[in-house]
């Protein structure tokens, strides 16, 4: 009797000790071992079960209920998680195919290596730098182009990516470079006056510091150089139309005294390396030029009159409108760049079109070839503004046996056509871009 009565109590004690084991696992172990192809919601209404009952039954449904909303958040974050992992790999694969597929360049002239050149262009995907690569790239020769992208884009010379001939180095020439070629087109610097007056510390910078950079490697490797000077150079001028031997009239305090004045240091650079180290130089005083791939919020007048009479705004004039330019298409000073590099020349030359506009009368010829029904206003002159700009190319025309040749109403009519459709452009994206952050898609799925 009292064997079985031991057997009773080891038997129970057994049970005991089983029964307390199963509940730790349940309470301590079960809720943190995820059971494979159980749902979250499932999950949640399982822990809700382990909870201690409560006497307020609304608060116990509203806390399974928020669980159960928090468990579906998770798995929708989840597949948002998922569905951009699947969009990257896509996104590598279109990738991957477009290295795959072969490009469509350009048509590029065949020189072998005796006469094939390796062509530095700082500022290379700027306005005038780009066309300047395309030319040079389609004679045939290496083309190096550096640019900080500043007021550079790199749109204007993608087309030429990928190519054999050509790089794109992404490079602020205020640090040195160490490179091997054989030519250097300096080009690098804002030019219009939003531009350089943003930050004039800096274009000061470029057009010195960058000029000593660029004058150093020409040194090292015994690279010829040309040096984009300006007309700026000339200030507001006292003689008329202004030849290359006259030393101007500039301010050298003044708003455009960062940009004027130091492209006069720039030239001063130049031909102290040209005596001091036997450098190679040459110096373009470039007068305004216009054209496809201007910037289209540089300022300048032929870019301001266009967009607004494309736009039907009011043509601004600043002061009277009798402050005259001289305005030369883009691919006649490429030409006149590329002359001047080949030449034995090492004065500075003028490169411009002698014919002279007033800029009231170039308001009126913008608004005839745009059209619309917009009005020419005359607002306050601005400060320093130059009154009259005429170059003498008489050295150009007999050293270079340079001039202009595109007619003012040809090159204008290409720049508008390039400027309609940038305006085009600019509008469909800002249209998509509305759109897509206005969507309610993308509201919900915002945390």
């Amino acid at each position: 009797m009292s064997l079985t009565k031991k057997r009773i109590k080891i038997v129970s004690g057994s049970s005991l000790i089983g029964l307390a084991l199963i509940y730790l696992y349940k309470v301590a172990i079960a809720p943190a071992v995820s059971v494979p192809g159980a749902s979250p919601v499932a999950h949640v209404i399982e822990e809700q079960r382990q909870w201690p009952p409560t006497e307020d039954a609304v608060q116990r449904n509203l806390q399974i209920a928020y669980e159960a909303q928090n468990a579906l958040l998770m798995k929708q974050r989840q597949e948002l998680l998922h569905t951009k992992e699947q969009l990257a790999q896509l996104e590598e694969q279109v990738r991957s195919l477009q290295a795959s597929t072969p490009r469509k360049y350009p048509k590029v002239k065949y020189l072998n290596y005796k006469n094939r050149k390796r062509i530095l262009i700082t500022g290379g995907a700027g306005f005038v730098g780009s066309h300047l690569v395309d030319d040079l790239m389609i004679q045939g020769h290496e083309v190096i182009v550096v640019d900080n992208f500043f007021t550079g884009r790199k749109r204007n010379v993608e087309h030429w990516l990928g190519h054999e001939n050509f790089e794109l180095i992404h490079h602020d020439i205020v640090n040195p470079l160490f490179i091997e070629i054989d030519e250097i087109y300096h080009l690098a610097s804002p030019a219009s006056p939003p531009h350089y007056m943003y930050n004039p510390v800096k274009t000061i910078k470029t057009n010195t510091m960058g000029t000593i950079n660029v004058l150093g490697l020409a040194k090292r490797v015994m690279a010829k150089v040309l040096i984009a000077s300006t007309s700026e150079v000339y200030g507001d001028p006292t003689v008329h139309p202004q030849p290359e031997t006259y030393w101007g009239h500039v301010n050298p305090i003044g708003p455009r005294a960062c940009y004027d004045e130091g492209k006069r240091v720039s030239e001063t650079l130049s031909y102290a390396y040209a005596k001091q180290e036997k450098v190679q130089v040459r110096v373009a005083r470039i007068f305004n030029t216009y054209g496809p791939r201007m910037h289209m919020n540089d300022g300048r007048v032929v870019s301001n009159f266009i967009l607004q009479a494309l736009r039907n705004e009011t043509i601004t004039v600043y002061g009277n409108g009798k402050q005259t330019r001289s305005f030369q298409y883009v691919s006649d000073l490429v030409d006149g760049l590329i002359a001047l590099m080949a030449s034995n020349y090492t004065q500075p030359v003028n490169l411009g079109n002698p014919v002279e506009q007033t800029i009231g009368e170039f308001a009126k010829i913008i608004k005839h070839l745009v059209g619309g029904q917009s009005e020419v206003k005359q607002i306050k002159a601005m400060e320093d503004d130059p009154q009259r700009r005429k170059p003498d190319i008489t050295r150009a025309k007999l050293r270079l046996n340079w001039e202009p040749k595109v007619p003012l109403e040809t090159g204008l009519l290409q720049t508008i056509s390039y400027f309609r459709n940038e305006l085009a452009r600019s509008d469909r994206f800002q249209e998509s871009s509305r759109k897509y952050f206005d969507s309610p898609d993308l509201q919900r799925s915002r945390p």
